[in-house]
């Protein structure tokens, strides 16, 4: 027989992602866009909350199947169109629509933790499944926000460190670190993937009031 109390965690945590986490972090990557002058997202319909327009068939295959196994998570949504030519800030304009998606992660766990906070206090008496589902948004939001920010390709941060390199220094590290990317993430998250995963569960205490 299938384990229920088991199983329930991992639904909530897949429910989380696909639902909140990665639809709002890449609305934001788009009216970010529309603000600084690109339309480019919003005429291909991006620009909405809606998940099932930002789904990505593999992205939520591998969200799903590494929630289910435990372990690292593996997951994304379908990546954000973005022209930079058409973004009216041409020295931050890129780098606002960046760390756009982040923020909003950052945003929606500081939400949740003060709607955790006030359920606790006011002694609610909802079921543990409520609480169990309003922590691990926060928890996945924290996750989301703090692993986006690692400045490597393809993640949002690597357009920060971009930012602050000279003209020439972002030439010639760009083409390595986009060739190069996803093995120096893998091998990052392989070396300080205890340390990350200890700062985002005590970011995550912090916020609920643990």
């Amino acid at each position: 027989m299938f384990d229920v109390t088991n199983l329930l965690p991992k639904a909530i945590a897949i429910a989380v992602l696909l639902l909140f986490g990665f639809p709002v972090h890449e609305f934001a990557h788009a009216a970010m866009a529309y603000r600084q002058g690109d339309a480019t997202a919003k005429l291909f319909g991006r620009m909405t909350l809606n998940p099932v327009v930002h789904f990505d068939p593999m992205g939520a295959t591998m969200t799903v199947l590494s929630v289910a196994l435990g372990g690292i998570l593996i997951g994304w949504a379908k990546p954000t169109p973005v022209n930079t030519a058409n973004l009216r800030d041409r020295r931050n304009g890129e780098l606002l629509v960046a760390l756009a998606g982040p923020v909003s992660n950052l945003a929606m766990a500081i939400a949740g933790g003060l709607l955790f906070r006030a359920m606790v206090a006011m002694h609610l008496g909802l079921p543990d499944f409520v609480y169990f589902a309003v922590f691990y948004f926060v928890f996945f939001n924290v996750l989301l926000g703090i692993f986006n920010l690692l400045p490597i390709p393809p993640l949002d941060g690597a357009t920060l460190l971009f930012r602050f390199l000279s003209p020439r220094q972002a030439w010639q590290v760009r083409p390595i670190l986009q060739q190069y990317g996803l093995f120096i993430l893998l091998g990052v998250v392989i070396l300080l993937g205890p340390f990350l995963g200890r700062f985002i569960g005590n970011a995550t205490q912090f916020l609920v009031g643990g």
